[in-house]
């Protein structure tokens, strides 16, 4: 399928994913990374110094920071309420954390750019998730319908 298939096929109304990016407040990033030349890594911080409570979620269990952050090595790991399920991973992945998201009682399930799975997104859906994929969250915060959270401190 072309690009441009894939975006036209997932094309969210720009209010809608405005409302997400001002009501979630903390996001669980799945495939987030420390190398700093990974995307994951740009977007993790962008997020982070945009005032969003990051949660990195990686594997390796020789990593233990990201950016002075706490890492999970799992999303059922994670001690506490979170917003939105974002995932850097595989979009053959994408229906697993669909049900981890559903179980963890999270507000939203984000795929990345590239990762989209329509029986994920039906189901995280029913279970009354909002649900984006094959977006970024980093690129939508500077669209133009975005207004700057100027409560936020430096």
């Amino acid at each position: 399928m072309p690009a441009t298939a894939i975006d036209d096929l997932y094309d969210y109304d720009q209010a809608y994913l405005a409302d997400i990016l001002k009501s979630v407040k903390t996001i669980a990033m799945v495939g987030a990374s420390a190398d700093k030349t990974k995307f994951s890594y740009g977007v993790l911080r962008v997020l982070h110094e945009t005032g969003y409570d990051m949660i990195p979620v990686n594997p390796n269990p020789r990593l233990e920071e990201i950016r002075g952050i706490k890492v999970y090595h799992a999303l059922e790991d994670i001690d506490r309420p979170v917003d939105m399920v974002e995932v850097f991973r595989p979009k053959e992945e994408f229906y697993g954390f669909a049900e981890k998201a559903i179980a963890m009682k999270a507000k939203v399930l984000w795929g990345q750019i590239g990762v989209y799975d329509d029986a994920a997104a039906k189901l995280a859906e029913e279970a009354g998730l909002q649900v984006v994929m094959n977006r970024c969250p980093k690129i939508e915060l500077f669209r133009p319908f975005w207004k700057p959270r100027l409560d936020l401190k430096i």
